[in-house]
């Protein structure tokens, strides 16, 4: 898999990017969010990170710069009926902390600005990411990086079925010890909420 590619900037479009890596030349999709985010020029070195999309017929590239960004693609794309090209379009219309906005007050109108979003739809996306904009806002304004031993335990948590404001009042305060020990914790302290 191809988690981020660093090369030279071959081609710049609004949707796309051309990144020229030792001699190779990669495609990679990006919303205009990202578009705006990078102020390299052609010629210029640029790193992205990559979400790798591999079907029977292609491999899709799609660019990030931020990773919270990268993070809110990889949760829209999990969604039924949610394919690459609709969560492009939201990324492209709200930034991942706009849109956190609009999932927690549930703005099904909101929803409907992105292309190819109809009312049903808008309702169905909302539904499944309820809660998950709390994780969103959490994770990335408590600067839990993605290596450390707490993502390890939130990640463990939610695999579990738990929800995000439960994990964030579980996990607030607790020691870095192993991971496992930290889920032990996590779990007794979840008794008493």
């Amino acid at each position: 898999m191809i988690i981020a590619l660093e090369g030279e900037i071959f081609i710049k479009e609004p949707t796309r990017v051309a990144l020229k890596c030792t001699g190779v030349v990669y495609e990679v999709f990006v919303s205009l969010q990202t578009f705006n985010q990078i102020k390299a020029k052609v010629g210029e070195k640029l790193t992205l990170h990559i979400s790798h999309i591999i079907r029977e017929d292609a491999q899709i590239l799609f660019g990030f710069v931020d990773l919270m960004e990268k993070s809110l693609f990889e949760r829209l794309i999990k969604i039924n009926g949610v394919g690459p090209k609709v969560a492009i379009a939201i990324l492209s219309t709200f930034s991942p902390q706009t849109f956190a906005k609009i999932v927690e007050s549930n703005d099904v109108k909101s929803m409907q600005r992105v292309p190819g979003i109809g009312p049903k739809s808008a309702g169905r996306i909302l539904v499944e990411l309820s809660g998950w904009s709390l994780e969103l806002t959490q994770n990335h304004n408590m600067g839990v990086a993605e290596d450390s031993n707490l993502h390890q335990v939130i990640l463990a948590l939610e695999s579990l079925g738990y929800k995000s404001d439960v994990i964030h009042k579980a996990t607030k305060g607790l020691e870095n010890a192993e991971v496992g020990e930290m889920v032990k914790a996590a779990l007794k302290k979840m008794q008493t909420l």
